[in-house]
């Protein structure tokens, strides 16, 4: 099992577009399960490779029995339906903000041995899927609300004891969560 330590909000790598996949090998099968335990570790719903400083275009999930990662996705909307609720994120641990996000979604890619999929979601697992699917481009959910919302995100996040935790790692090439 290997664990990872998740970036936290101020972490340039979470703002940053990541790059497809192109080679699906052994590297990016022990990626798709180093997330995995690291989502399992953290008791999340989804997390992205970029949340682990890896800029590369694949997360995994967990909800309500629905397990999965998926590989390079796009998103598509069957409809104009929208939901409006509390979300969270692995790298901004303890705080959730209502906010909004499409009800349904059908979100395609590969599977890590490079097979097309295909997930068919509403509610909480569309909510995830678009969460996640952001973090490869290089989008937070905060950057989703409205400009009153955020503020108020933002006095929250910066009140936040984890702020300011995130520093260059000794190991080069990134940053890294102190715990």
């Amino acid at each position: 099992m290997t664990v990872l330590p998740v970036r936290l909000f101020g972490d340039p790598v979470l703002t940053e577009p990541a790059a497809p996949i192109t080679d699906f090998d052994a590297e990016l099968r022990r990626l798709v399960k180093d997330l995995h335990d690291t989502l399992d570790d953290q008791q999340g719903s989804g997390l992205a490779a970029p949340q682990l400083g890896i800029g590369r275009r694949v997360f995994v999930f967990d909800v309500m029995g629905t397990r999965g990662h998926l590989v390079n996705p796009t998103l598509q909307f069957p409809d104009e339906q929208e939901q409006d609720g509390p979300e969270g994120c692995l790298s901004m641990p303890g705080l959730y903000f209502d906010t909004k996000r499409r009800m349904n979604v059908v979100a395609k890619g590969y599977t890590m041995h490079g097979d097309a999929l295909q997930i068919v979601g509403d509610g909480f697992l569309a909510r995830c899927l678009q969460h996640e699917t952001d973090h490869l481009d290089g989008v937070l959910f905060i950057d989703r609300m409205d400009s009153e919302r955020r503020r108020a995100a933002m006095r929250e996040i910066l009140a936040a004891d984890w702020h300011g935790t995130v520093k260059v790692s000794p190991h080069g090439g990134g940053f890294w969560q102190r715990r």
